[in-house]
């Protein structure tokens, strides 16, 4: 099985990083193909609302002057979806958000094509506003009819400065245990019947 975390952090190897990868060891010892990727950073514009994805219905987004099809492929193509997100002014980065909109948008103008898949929000915060960010990842899992793991506590490490996450020991234990639950997760999804695809009407 495929599970893939995606980090909206413009800082390489910063706090959100290091939760993500935490996650992914407990996959990658059960056998999963894990991947991270960081597209904070990068340049991704938001969605511009062409509804060319739903004239189309080609699993991609029309904008192609970024990378965001790139990020696409790669989730339609997972069971497990991670994405992780340190707080600005208690949110998610633009770069994240655009990957929400478009990506969650591209799925359900593709026959609901994130449903069944498992998604798992991680967010890296100073002091305040992490439960927003984790809300606001968990929104678009909920509204593709992803399935929702949860672990022993809101999946968030406090930290500032680059690494400090490291300290936060409850944090990395609830990383760990996250990981475990998806790879559980996945055994059983993966002996059950095939999940029921609805039709999605967009307007």
């Amino acid at each position: 099985m495929k599970a893939i975390a995606i980090n909206g952090s413009p800082r390489p190897g910063g706090n959100t990083e290091i939760l993500l990868k935490k996650a992914l060891e407990p996959l990658e010892a059960a056998g999963w193909d894990t991947e991270y990727l960081r597209i904070g950073g990068k340049p991704l514009r938001g969605c511009v609302a062409c509804m060319q994805c739903v004239e189309r219905q080609n699993s991609k987004c029309a904008i192609e002057s970024d990378t965001m099809n790139e990020y696409i492929e790669k989730m339609f193509a997972a069971d497990a979806i991670i994405l992780g997100s340190p707080t600005y002014f208690a949110d998610v980065t633009s770069e994240l958000k655009a990957l929400i909109d478009r990506a969650g948008f591209v799925a359900l103008a593709n026959g609901g094509a994130f449903s069944g898949k498992i998604g798992a929000a991680v967010v890296a915060v100073r002091r305040g506003g992490a439960t927003h960010v984790f809300d606001t990842i968990n929104h678009m899992f909920l509204t593709s009819s992803m399935i929702v793991p949860g672990s022993l506590y809101w999946n968030l490490g406090v930290g500032c400065l680059k690494e400090e996450v490291r300290g936060d020991e409850e944090a990395l234990h609830n990383m760990e245990h996250l990981g475990r639950t998806i790879a559980w997760l996945g055994k059983g999804l993966a002996s059950a019947d095939p999940f029921p695809k609805v039709a999605v009407e967009l307007h």
